[in-house]
């Protein structure tokens, strides 16, 4: 039997919407990270870029299971000596819940160049309001 490998010519690539409202952060990230990778095709391949845009919406909503908003820190490092900061989830999800989303999506992806050009396909928005309704988004189940 032959393998199929995916070209990029091959790819139709759809647009996504995501309701956020009431669903735990890392089963969210999840399930949108395998979309951007494609891995929901039957045309997918790992060295090719077969994903699909994806819209997530009311960020503000997710949910973080356990003692997770106290006890999880986000941290980052300015470039500066001694210049690493840590947010506890808690403060971060008040203030800017969709870095939040995105980089526990961005953590789901690949390391290297296929990863930093599946992330672009991401946008994500704090309310329920987005700027992609000329691409007609369909509605993303998260079973």
């Amino acid at each position: 039997m032959r393998t199929y490998m995916a070209k990029n010519t091959d790819v139709v690539r759809k647009w996504y919407v995501v309701d956020a409202e009431g669903v735990a952060l890392g089963r969210l990230a999840s399930k949108v990270a395998a979309v951007l990778r494609g891995k929901n095709k039957p045309i997918f391949t790992p060295n090719v870029d077969t994903g699909d845009y994806v819209i997530i919406i009311n960020t503000d909503k997710v949910v973080l299971t356990g003692k997770k908003l106290e006890k999880k820190y986000y941290r980052y490092h300015t470039g500066h000596i001694g210049g690493l900061k840590e947010i506890q989830y808690k403060t971060l999800m008040k203030e800017k819940s969709d870095v939040a989303v995105y980089e526990a999506v961005k953590g789901m992806l690949p390391k290297n160049s296929l990863g930093r050009k599946m992330i672009k396909k991401l946008k994500v928005y704090k309310g329920p309001e987005h700027n992609q309704e000329a691409q007609k988004p369909e509605p993303l189940k998260l079973n």
